[in-house]
This record gives structure tokens, sequence and C-alpha cells, in this order.
């Protein structure tokens, strides 16, 4: 074999030998390509369910002007829909808003785990004792009033996180809004005997 057909059978060889190279990386990519979309369309979560049970009034009112004061207590559940994967919670405070004004000092609720398809129930107490509200909102609350309709909004504000296996994910901010529609025939001011609303509204979840 001459000098040049040597030559010649090496590039052979370094061409051939880059082919299976390349081939073998793309292969592995379109691998871990399709695992990676199989686990994320198996595993893709989906968001807690959150359902306002029922809200008690103890106190709402404004007993000067500007000023607010409130004491309420709310039931509300949350539900992982996930047959697969786990939800942590690990910071979530609840507060309740009027016409998009935050009227109660923000809760704690205790960080939790939830396992595949579980339900958890809080149950906290929410008040804000004299809290500044701006001058519009005593004569908007007495038209709700004699409308028969308040609206409040209890809402929660805390990071998520999702485990799978032994995984676990980075945090995810959690939103959630719960609107309370409290039909009134009176005045709804106190403080006085506690009106309890059965409710069983949907919240709207948000995730991000």
């Amino acid at each position: 074999m001459t000098g040049r057909d040597c030559n010649q059978h090496y590039d052979y060889e370094e061409r051939r030998m880059r082919r299976i190279v390349w081939g073998g990386l793309l292969g592995l990519i379109v691998a871990v390509a399709f695992v990676v979309f199989l686990v994320w369309a198996i595993l893709h979560p989906h968001g807690p369910r959150f359902v306002l049970q029922d809200v008690t009034i103890n106190d709402f009112n404004i007993s000067q002007p500007n000023f607010l004061s409130s004491n309420l207590q709310v039931t509300l559940s949350s539900r992982n829909p996930n047959d697969k994967i786990g939800i942590f919670y690990d910071r979530l405070d609840i507060y309740a808003t009027y016409r998009n004004q935050e009227v109660t000092v923000a809760r704690l609720l205790p960080s939790t785990y939830q396992g595949h398809l579980e339900a958890t129930v809080w149950s906290p107490f929410l008040i804000g004792s004299n809290v500044p509200v701006a001058p519009y909102l005593s004569p908007a609350l007495n038209e709700d009033l004699i409308a028969g309709m308040v609206l409040l909004n209890i809402k929660i504000d805390g990071w998520v996180r999702w485990k799978v296996g032994s995984w676990i994910s980075g945090g995810y901010h959690l939103h959630v809004n719960c609107p309370a529609f409290i039909t009134v025939t009176g005045k709804l001011v106190g403080p006085g005997p506690a009106i309890k609303y059965q409710l069983v509204q949907r919240c709207a979840v948000d995730l991000s």
C-alpha cells in the first residue's frame, strides 16, 4: 500500500468515526428530549384547587370616617388534583379585601405537605382593627348594604413546591382569590351576634 493509499484510508476512517460520534450525540439528544417530553406529558403538575366553604362575620364596621374594623372566620379547603405529584405549601399569607383594599392583617397559615389527591382544610380568623381606608369606602359600603349584597375577597399569597418521588422542585408563587358574596338584609355592623354564610365558592388560582 502506497503512502497515498494510507492517507486515503486514514481520511476515510476519520470521516467514519466522525459520523459515528455525531450520530451517537444526535441520538442521545433525541433520546433525552423524548424522555423530558414524556415526563412532562405524564407528570405535568396541575395547580391546587381551592374552595371557600364559609365565612363567619363577627364584626364588619366603619365606626369612624376612613377607619374599618373587621373580625371574620373563614373556612377554605385545598385539594391536590395530581395522582403522582405531592405539593409543599411553604408559606401562605391569607387576608381579606373589600373593593381592592386590604381590610384585615395577613395571617400566616401553617406550612404543610399535601400527598397525592389529598385535601387540607384551614379555618383562620382574619382581624383588622381600625384599618385606614380610602374616603369613598364608607359611602360605598352603605350603598352595598342598601343593595343587599357585599362582596369580600379572601386572598392567599404564598409559595409552593412540587414533589415527584425524592425530587423536589424550586418554589412557585401562588396567588388565590376567593370571592365571597355576602347577602345582607339589614346592617352588617358590629360587634354583635356572629353571622355565618355557607358559600362553597370555587377560587381562582394563579401559579407563576
